[in-house]
């Protein structure tokens, strides 16, 4: 659809100003210090000392090799005979024993004080990141172009990246830069002539190498691109995953992370590309070398210049130094991404440094604050929306101590007056000023100490709901228990707080979610009366609640805000009292504005748009307010007498009022047909594309999947893509739709994945519409004893249980597809070709070795031993490419197979999954994004390094066991040892990995909850609190980090000196050997080289140990994700498809959340719903209304009693074609990071004709939203979601209408719908209602509003979970005594 391409150009306008991980220029090595600071000098210098000191360890070895050498070949040539033999290989073997033990203490060091490094950078970043992003202003927020969200994730991810490639890699880099360095200037100080030939390549070595790193850093920022990408689209589904499982746009979802993964894949390519170029590249050279090297070398001997010892020592060097720059290559591409995410994250803190605009910060703190605000000819944009104004010139004026009213339209600007006072914004032009001081003058804490705002979407934080409300004041420690109750009692929680089984210490979870949306508003009035500011702003407040409860909530409001200001933002009458002022907004501009009394005298009026009719109970008269002439700036506050107890409320003539000429009638278009059509014709022409003409009736299917045919294939070749599924009840299903693999480019990752499958034939009773869902990856091999338990969470009891790096890289291979087999099989043959060249390679140099004690044709040999090794060098380093980039390869697929599998799973989870605090959102993504990057270096980095040392191992073992029994038997002999101290280590080291990396995921949820719920946290001050909070969390994950250098820091040395000790060995029993004559000097001298040469590889290993297990701690959790159970919930117990709804019906049902067990919402619930019918269920809240439309949705289900549609049970029923034939618009609006086009049409199949952009306008048009949409400069194709132009609350919510009715459904849920809109969108909804039933669609109304509830044909009242009464409307309200008329506050 051009929507997508529309609406994907419509932020980048904003340019850089809005591109968080973007860098125009390349970013420099000292990005990796950009968060050094004068305290991390000292370890900073440590770790560089003792790098430099470790970093000469490895030419003194070579320099005590060449002199150990230079005893075998001077024995060799007949020079001395054994016992002296014996006595200067002892000597210098003692030379090697303490140098391994210095060795050790070196390494423990520098590994230690690095990792200290990393700890600190990350720490760091973290604190200045927190610190500077509490400090920007709200347009910077709003600017994120791919959404705060999603921009959250990807700074955790970076700062993970950063402290990388600043603790180990770069000391190990660094390290072999000073071998390297050392090496070479002890061969040119032995040999410089051979030396400066042996080396004489390497300038163009550099060249070349430079040229293939510099096109790796734009891969790298493009790879960080489409990652972000992935996690907004992983987090936006998430969050909204009940929009998502009801429209069963689980496979759009998995299909669109897919495809963005599958770019971000393309992008890393490139660079394991170049990695393994270079890899390669340095490989040759190495080798190669020996060429010219030994030629020279042996010509250099041959004449008498040099002995052979120092040219063996010169070559040794210049092979050590170039074995040095061999092992810096693998950590190139993590010291990359580590200078990368340094550079983008200083660039991120750069940018929030500046300002678009001068902002005044004042300082004024005045002793009192009266509360008298005044708004005068104020103009305002949002920076998102620089062409829609949100206020034009508006003027306002708030006495201190009266309650003043702003009404208006979805969108009028209502919100904005909210945002403006408490200074999250500032004014385009105008002013406002409280008490007479303009606002900019008066210091932002003191303002924000003495305003309230209470928005409609009240956030709660992951605390105790006490703490929750205890957090209105700035030294909420010291509140008392009776303070809170108090508060409580205000916003009647009382009832609510009971039921809760540690009441007041109850955790109200991530974002509050174990409560529901009206007691979320209620805790957070409760939390403003503790607060109890001169000022309060009401923006919606209480939205969510049912009229009597809203009607006392309002009273007590009333009661508590006696004489002291308060604005009341809304859009329902029902609230305002005679006396009351009201000013009425519209487009941003004041329309109108007086007390309510004045303005039902006038004829005409805005007020027309909002006008609800109501029923005429009797009302309390409340005192006039004070004449609208006296209304001045300079008015002495006074406060208003006692307020009656019952809201007031007005007739239907009362508010009928016309301001400017407008028309009663409510167009409603066609809603179902492109023409005005029978409702048959309507539903028929809407199915012929999808279903055979003998369904007629029966479109269960027609929403079942809105991905392309990638994820609708068979995996069976004998079913074709365009025959037609019949389910064995005969039932006909959507027809396949043809549509080629180039939907997702050349990487048919997806579809091979997903075509795998146990059965090699589909039956038709276990066929599903769509094959993601049916796609089924095989049982990944990992016991669930290696994985946490279900119930742990991350924060619970203990550090996660890390799964050993066996169980992790057995899921390779069954987690490939067949054409990634053979790659991987590819690339384990080309290490184990690059294994076997490490023997050869011995065994030829020591054919070398021998020419230097040969009596004659020394040159010759010498030239015939060069080439051969030149001839191993290029079959070396092409294994080495091969090796290295598929390996990468497949280490790619592999991942993002399993992040695929993952997403499909934990979508397919059921609702109960999410409600866990393991699972949240911010956690899930993080697993889905750097746990998954971390994971591919098993395979891609470490697997085969660790196969090539084994293999290496082993050959060498065999072929020196042929060679010279005897010596490698003692070689053997030092294994266990070694073993022992590096599996000590790697425990150890793995056990700490695990806890550092828990702890930095306890801070990285701290930021998560602060800064995406920015405004709470600003509106409440909460700023130095949340703040304290997080440097505690990384505090916490420092010392952890500490305690975990020093530990594998220890462990590490200790591995090192182990090798040295040994290779002493190894030549001390080689001399003795020699002596004894019982071998010859070659064979020991190819034992040597082999034995040695292994054990460096096998050495190497040690300091990637804590990277293997930083990435089995990640995987873990991956495949925890990916291990899932699928399929197996409550979701999938049935298979029979209805082809309508028919009669629901609700017997002895009993249902209580999990998540609040001993709270039962629903208890013997009875209740019947005939089909085509409008019905409203209304009840106090907490009465079990939304949750009667979670089980007929089977987001739940029932804990005892039996939920039916047409007299079968839900647990027999196909969910997918269930919810296909029901269309929901939850209390609180969903939208997608995407078009408002594909908003509305989320998750259709793309040839739909339901999909078509006059389908979707005229969907627009029946919401309400068509005329807004229009508005904008790019209309239908304007973004919207994260990242995208802001909605206010009614606009959401009118696309989420619009949504449902574009899906032409049979049954359309309503939870609140409208609680957000004003009358005028309101009646349209009603109209709405109205025509539906003409449709022969049925209607479920949860509302609270009167007029919805008159919309209906019957009306259930619910009390207790239970129905109390039903019947119309007009007949329940008439009933004296009944639970509607004193709902509605008739009769108390």
């Amino acid at each position: 659809m051009e929507a997508v391409a529309g609406g994907q150009n419509d932020l980048e306008r904003r340019g850089s100003e809005t591109s968080e991980t973007s860098q125009t220029n390349k970013p420099r090595w000292r990005s990796l210090f950009a968060f050094t600071i004068r305290p991390h000098l000292l370890p900073l210098c440590l770790a560089l000392v003792l790098s430099v000191s470790s970093g000469v360890v490895s030419p003194v070895m070579s320099y005590l090799l060449g002199k150990v050498f230079d005893c075998f070949t001077s024995f060799g040539a007949g020079k001395y005979g054994g016992p002296e033999l014996v006595k200067n290989v002892s000597r210098y073997a003692l030379g090697i024993t303490g140098l391994g033990a210095a060795s050790g203490i070196l390494h423990a060091g520098y590994f230690g004080f690095w990792l200290v490094f990393g700890e600190l950078q990350a720490k760091g970043a973290r604190d200045s990141l927190f610190g500077s992003m509490l400090e920007r202003e709200m347009e910077w927020y709003d600017m994120r172009k791919d959404g705060v969200e999603a921009l959250i994730q990807r700074l955790q991810t970076q700062i993970r990246e950063l402290q990388m490639g600043t603790s180990q890699p770069l000391g190990f880099a660094l390290q072999s830069t000073v071998t390297a360095l050392a090496a070479l200037g002890l061969a040119l100080y032995t040999a410089w002539d051979l030396t400066l030939i042996t080396i004489a390549t390497i300038p163009f070595a550099a060249i070349v190498l430079g040229w293939i790193s510099s096109r790796m850093q734009p891969s790298i920022d493009a790879q960080a691109k489409e990652l972000n990408s992935a996690s907004k689209l992983a987090n936006n589904a998430l969050q909204a995953i009940d929009v998502v499982k009801c429209f069963n746009g689980q496979d759009f979802e998995t299909w669109q992370y897919a495809k963005a993964i599958n770019r971000a894949a393309k992008k890393y390519l490139i660079q394991a590309r170049a990695n393994a170029l270079q890899i390669g590249f340095v490989r040759f050279i190495t080798l190669s070398m020996f060429v010219q090297g030994f030629w020279y070398g042996s010509h250099i001997v041959i004449t008498g210049k040099k002995q052979p010892g120092q040219v063996l020592t010169a070559f040794w060097s210049c092979l050590s130094a170039l074995q040095a720059v061999e092992q810096i290559l693998p950590q190139i591409l993590v010291l990359e991404k580590g200078r990368a995410a340094g550079a983008t994250l200083q660039a991120i803190l750069a940018q929030m440094g500046k300002r678009h605009r001068v902002i005044m910060t004042g300082h004024l703190t005045p002793e009192f604050c009266e509360g008298d605000i005044e708004v005068r000819n104020v103009s305002f944009r949002y920076p998102s929306r620089p062409d829609q104004p949100a206020l034009k010139h508006a003027s306002f004026f708030f006495p201190a101590g009266e309650t003043t009213f702003v009404i208006g339209t979805s969108g009028s600007g209502k919100s904005t007056l909210g945002n403006l006072l408490m200074r999250f914004y500032e004014p385009g032009s105008g002013e406002i000023s409280i008490d007479g001081n303009a606002l900019q003058t008066l210091d932002i804490a003191w303002l924000r100490n003495n305003i309230t705002l209470v928005q409609q979407q009240s956030v709660l934080f992951n605390e105790t709901i006490f703490k929750n409300i205890a957090f209105a004041r700035r030294d909420w420690g010291k509140v008392g228990r009776e303070e809170v109750k108090h508060s409580i009692d205000t916003a009647f929680l009382q009832h609510t707080i009971s039921e809760f089984p540690k009441g007041l210490d109850t955790v109200v979870g991530t974002g509050g979610n174990a409560m529901s949306g009206g007691q979320r508003q209620r805790v957070a009035i409760a939390r403003a009366n503790l607060r109890d500011t001169p000022i309060l702003i009401l923006d919606e407040a209480t939205s969510a609640l049912d009229h009597i409860s809203k009607g006392m909530v309002m009273d007590a409001i009333r009661e508590w805000r006696r004489g002291k200001t308060t604005i009341i933002i809304t859009h329902d009458l029902s609230q305002i009292a005679d006396h009351e002022f009201a000013y009425i907004l519209d487009k941003g501009v004041v329309v109108q504005e007086g007390y309510r009394y004045a303005l039902q005298k006038g004829q005409a009026g805005p007020l027309v748009a909002f006008r609800r009719p109501s029923i005429n109970f009797p009302t309390t008269k409340r005192l006039p307010r004070l004449p609208e002439e006296i209304r001045k700036p300079s008015v002495v506050s006074m406060s208003s007498e006692s307020c009656g107890s019952t809201l007031s409320v007005c007739s239907h003539d009362s508010l009928d009022i016309q301001y400017h000429p407008r028309t009663q009638s409510v167009y409603v278009p066609g809603i179902f047909s492109l023409a005005r059509e029978s409702p048959e014709m309507n539903r028929r022409s809407y199915l012929e594309p999808f279903v055979t003409p003998a369904a007629t009736g029966a479109f269960a299917m027609h929403r079942l999947s809105g991905v392309p045919d990638i994820f609708m294939r068979s995996p069976n070749p004998s079913i074709h893509a365009n025959e037609v599924m019949t389910h064995t009840t005969g039932w006909p299903l959507l027809a396949r739709r043809q549509q080629k693999e180039q939907d997702l480019g050349d990487w048919s990752l997806i579809n091979e994945l997903h075509k795998r499958t146990h059965d090699t034939v589909l039956t038709s009773k276990d066929r599903r519409t769509s094959q993601v869902s049916n796609g089924k990856l095989e049982t990944i091999p990992l016991k669930s004893s290696e994985l946490p338990p279900e119930g742990l969470t991350q924060q619970g009891d203990g550090p996660l249980r890390i799964a050993p790096i066996k169980k992790i890289l057995l899921t390779v291979w069954p987690t490939l597809t067949w054409k990634h087999r053979p790659l991987l099989l590819g690339g384990f043959f080309c290490a184990a070709v690059h294994a076997a060249g490490t023997p050869v390679f011995s065994f030829v140099f020591s054919k070398l070795l021998a020419t230097f004690f040969q009596p004659a044709n020394r040159e010759r040999e010498a030239l015939k031993w060069s080439l051969s090794v030149l001839a191993v060098g290029i079959g070396d380093a092409i294994a080495n490419y091969f090796m290295h980039y598929l390996l990468e390869a497949c280490g790619q697929v592999w991942v993002d197979n399993l992040r695929i599998e993952s997403m499909k799973r934990v979508i397919d989870q059921p609702r109960t999954w999410f409600d866990r605090d393991k699972n949240s959102v911010s956690k899930l993504v993080e697993c889905l994004d750097r746990n998954a990057e971390e994971m591919r270096n098993l395979l891609g980095r470490f697997a085969g390094f660790m196969f090539v040392v084994a293999m290496m191992l082993l050959m060498a073992l065999i072929w020196s066991l042929v060679v010279c029994w005897k010596l490698t038997l003692v070689g053997l002999a030092s294994a266990p040892f070694i073993y022992t101290v590096t599996r000590l280590y790697q425990t150890v080291s793995g056990k700490w990995e695990g806890r550092s990396n828990d702890a930095g995921t306890a801070a990285a949820s701290i930021f998560t909850e602060t800064f995406g719920n920015i405004r709470t946290v600003r509106a409440l001050t909460l700023e130095a609190y949340l703040h304290e909070k997080y440097l505690r969390a990384t505090e916490k994950a420092f010392q952890v980090g500490l305690r975990r250098s020093a530990y594998s820091g220890t462990f590490y040395g200790i591995s090192d000196s182990g090798i040295a000790f040994a290779t002493a060995l190894i030549f001390y029993y080689g001399a003795v050997v020699a002596a004894s004559r019982a071998f010859t000097v070659q064979n020991i001298i190819t034992v040597f080289s082999m034995l040695l040469f292994s054990i460096a590889n096998a050495n190497s290993i040690l300091a990637f140990i804590p990277q293997i297990n930083s990435s089995c701690a990640t995987a873990t959790r991956l495949l925890r994700l990916a291990n899932l159970p699928h399929k197996s919930s409550h979701e999938h117990a049935g298979h029979v498809r209805l082809p309508a709804l028919g009669t629901i019906s609700f017997n002895d049902i009993n249902f209580t959340y999990p998540s609040r067990p001993l709270g039962s919402v629903l208890n013997s619930l009875n209740l019947k719903l005939a089909p085509h019918t409008s019905v409203a269920l209304v009840g106090a809240s907490g009465s079990g209304k939304s949750t009667i439309a979670s089980l007929i949705l089977g987001l739940y289900p029932p804990t005892s009693g039996t939920l039916t549609f047409d007299s079968l049970e839900i647990s027999a029923l196909h969910l997918p074609s269930l919810r296909s034939l029901i269309a929901v618009v939850p209390q609180t609006p969903q939208i997608f990071a995407t078009t408002i086009a594909l908003n509305i049409a989320y998750a259709m199949p793309e040839r739909s004709t339901l999909a078509s952009r006059a389908a979707i306008e005229r969907a627009a048009e029946v919401a309400g939203i068509h005329t807004f949409v229009t508005s904008l400069p790019r209309g239908y194709n304007t973004l919207i979601g994260e990242g995208g132009t802001g909605l206010s609350g009614g606009q959401a919510q009118r696309i989420a209408i619009a949504r449902a009715v574009a899906w032409q459904p049979m049954l359309i849920i309503l939870d609140e719908a409208t609680s957000a809109l004003d009358g005028e969108s309101a009646r349209g909804i009603r109209e709405l209602v109205r025509r539906l039933k003409g449709q022969g669609v049925g209607v479920l109304m949860v509302t609270h509003d009167r007029e919805m509830m008159r919309a209906c044909e019957e009306i259930v009242v619910l009390k207790d979970g239970s129905v109390a009464e039903r019947g119309e409307f007009e007949d329940l309200v008439g009933r004296r005594g009944g639970e509607l008329r004193r709902l509605l506050g008739g009769e108390s």
